[in-house]
C-alpha cells in the first residue's frame, strides 16, 4: 500500500522549500504567494536499517524499500474554501491523501513576507483548519440538499442513516469541530468514506524553525505543541534550511552533519516515523535472491490482506504464509538456523501480521 501525504500551509512558510529538500525536486520556491499553483508530487524512500542486514544475508539483485508520496499543495489563504487564491482548486488536491502535513512558520525573518503581516503560528493553523472545515461543510451541505427531502419521505433505512450522520457532521463543523475529534462506528466510516472529508484525516504539524532553534525549539514551537495536544496530533520540528543542506549530502556526510548539529535524525525521518505512528502503519518483508522488498501495511491486518498488497491473486488464492521475525533472523544469522531453532512458523488466514515479519506466501488460483 502506498502512503500519501498532502503538504499544506499558508504562502511563504517554507512549504515548497521543504518539499524540494525531502524529495530532491527543483520546484519553484519564491518569496511571494502562489508561487506553487499546480500540485507537485514527489516520492521518497522510507529509511529502514533492517534492510541493510537483509541485503547482506540475501545479496539480492534488487533492494526495494517502501515509499512515501508527498503532494505539495499551493499555499492556502483565508477564504480558500470560497475560492480565494484559487483555494477550491487547491483543496481538491488533498482529498485523496492519507494524512495532512501542515507546515507552520515558527521563525522570524524580515526578508520573507508573511501574508498575514507577522509570525503567529496558532493564527496560521486556525486559518488553514477553518478553511478545511468550511470545505467539508460545503461537501456535507451539497449532499444533504440532495437527499434531505428523500430521507424524510422514504422508508429507505440507508438514506435515513446517511442523512442523520451528515446532519451530525454538519452540526460539528458549524461549531468549528474537525471531524477527527468525533467518534464514528465502523459502518459510519464506510458510509462517509467516499466523501474524503479533509478534517477526518490525521494531521501532523511541521514546525519550520531557524537552524539555531532546531535542537531546543522556541516559544512559537511550544505554542504549536500545546495546540496539537488538544487534538492528539503530532508535531515535528524541522528547519527547511538544514533539510536543504542535507539533501545535497551522501549518507555518511549526512550523519556527520546531524551529529555536529546535535540531532539524531533528519526532519524527513522524524516526519515518516510520526506518520507511521499516527496512521498505525508497520512493515513486513519479502526476501530472495531476485529481490528483497519492504511493504507497508496497517497494524491489525491479517496475512491474506497483506498478501493482497503484493498482488490480488495472492489474497484470493491464499493458502498459508511461512513467517519468521526479523529479530529471530538477526539473532540466528540465517534462514536455516532460524528453521532449526523452530522459529520458522506456518501461519493461516487468521494470522495478524506483525512489524518486521519476513514472509513467503503460498497461494493457488
Amino acid at each position: 500500500m502506498s502512503l500519501t501525504a498532502g503538504i499544506v500551509g499558508l504562502p511563504n512558510v517554507g512549504k515548497s522549500t521543504l518539499f524540494n529538500a525531502i524529495t530532491k525536486k527543483n520546484i519553484l520556491a519564491a518569496n511571494y504567494p502562489f508561487a506553487t499553483i499546480d500540485p507537485n508530487v514527489g516520492t521518497v524512500t522510507v529509511p529502514d536499517r533492517r534492510l541493510e542486514l537483509l541485503e547482506d544475508l540475501y545479496m539480492p539483485n534488487k533492494l526495494t524499500p517502501t515509499s512515501y508520496e508527498f503532494t505539495d499543495i499551493a499555499g492556502l489563504v483565508k477564504g480558500a474554501s470560497l475560492g480565494e487564491g484559487l483555494g477550491n482548486q487547491f483543496l481538491s488536491h488533498i482529498r485523496e491523501v492519507d494524512a495532512i502535513v501542515e507546515v507552520v512558520r515558527c521563525f522570524e525573518d524580515d526578508n520573507i513576507i508573511h501574508v498575514e503581516g507577522g509570525v503567529d503560528p496558532i493564527r496560521d493553523i486556525e486559518i488553514i483548519n477553518v478553511e478545511l472545515m468550511l470545505s467539508d461543510l460545503e461537501v456535507t451541505n451539497t449532499r444533504l440538499n440532495r437527499i434531505g427531502k428523500k430521507a424524510m419521505m422514504t422508508g429507505d433505512k440507508d438514506i435515513k442513516l446517511e442523512a442523520g450522520l451528515l446532519t451530525r457532521i454538519k452540526e460539528a463543523l458549524e461549531k468549528n469541530i474537525p471531524l477527527r475529534k468525533l467518534e464514528f462506528k465502523e459502518d459510519e466510516l464506510k458510509l462517509i468514506k467516499n466523501f474524503n472529508f479533509l478534517t477526518l484525516k490525521p494531521i501532523i504539524y511541521m514546525a519550520n524553525v531557524d537552524e539555531t532553534d532546531i535542537v531546543n525549539g522556541n516559544e512559537y514551537v511550544d505554542r504549536v505543541i500545546e495546540y496539537a495536544k488538544g487534538e492528539d496530533s503530532e508535531v515535528v520540528i524541522v528547519s527547511a534550511k538544514i533539510e536543504s543542506e542535507l539533501s545535497e549530502l551522501n549518507d555518511d556526510d549526512k550523519m556527520e552533519f546531524l551529529a555536529d548539529l546535535g540531532i539524531k535524525e533528519s526532519g524527513l525521518d522524524k516526519l515518516i516515523k510520526a506518520t507511521y505512528k499516527l496512521l498505525g502503519l508497520a512493515t513486513f518483508f519479502t526476501t530472495g535472491k531476485d529481490e528483497v522488498k519492504a511493504w507497508t501495511f496497517k497494524r491489525g491486518m491479517k496475512a491474506p490482506s497483506c498478501a493482497g498488497i503484493i498482488h490480488s491473486d495472492f489474497e484470493r488464492g491464499f493458502i498459508k504464509a511461512e513467517v519468521m521475525s526479523y529479530d529471530d533472523l538477526k539473532e540466528y544469522g540465517n534462514e536455516l538456523k532460524v528453521k532449526e531453532a523452530g522459529k520458522l512458523r506456518i501461519e493461516g488466514k487468521e494470522y495478524v501480521m506483525q512489524d518486521g515479519d519476513i514472509c513467503l506466501f503460498r497461494f493457488n488460483v
